[in-house]
């Protein structure tokens, strides 16, 4: 339990590097998606999420994508503590691990039963079922003494 919540927060990593490497992977895109839907004029939702916001009523695709853009706010969030971890706290890696591999097991319970439709498959869409294991591997990896 100590290695996940460790008594002392200080920059030490004792995991394998590819882990801390992967961590670092991850922030960036986590940084980049959030900004994705916050700034692009769609927030992704019909351009990459490939959603039909064209059959939308206006309301109904600008909720869509002011929905984007919040959840890129939550992802901004996370993404910059993310980050900060990275630079400054690193023996949280482990649990920060835990969160990501929360969330994506999260969002796929979520889609098991609320669901939207879309014209296709996201690009990311198929590492949604790849990163979870990946982050279990990762997590493993951290918590591995050199």
């Amino acid at each position: 339990m100590n290695i996940v919540l460790p008594k002392t927060i200080d920059n030490t990593f004792n995991g394998n590097k590819i882990a801390l490497w992967f961590f670092y992977l991850i922030t960036i895109v986590t940084i980049v998606r959030s900004c994705i839907h916050i700034f692009k004029d769609d927030g992704g939702a019909e351009s990459i999420a490939t959603i039909p916001l064209d059959t939308y009523t206006n309301g109904g695709a600008d909720a869509v994508i002011f929905i984007f853009a919040y959840w890129g706010l939550s992802q901004l969030m996370f993404g910059l503590l993310q980050g900060i971890v990275a630079v400054k706290y690193k023996r949280l890696i482990p649990l920060m691990y835990l969160f990501l591999l929360f969330e994506y097991v999260a969002r796929f319970g979520i889609s098991l039963f609320k669901s939207i439709e879309t014209t296709g498959q996201a690009p990311g869409g198929a590492a949604n079922y790849i990163l979870p294991l990946l982050f279990v591997i990762m997590f493993f990896l951290s918590i591995k003494s050199k």
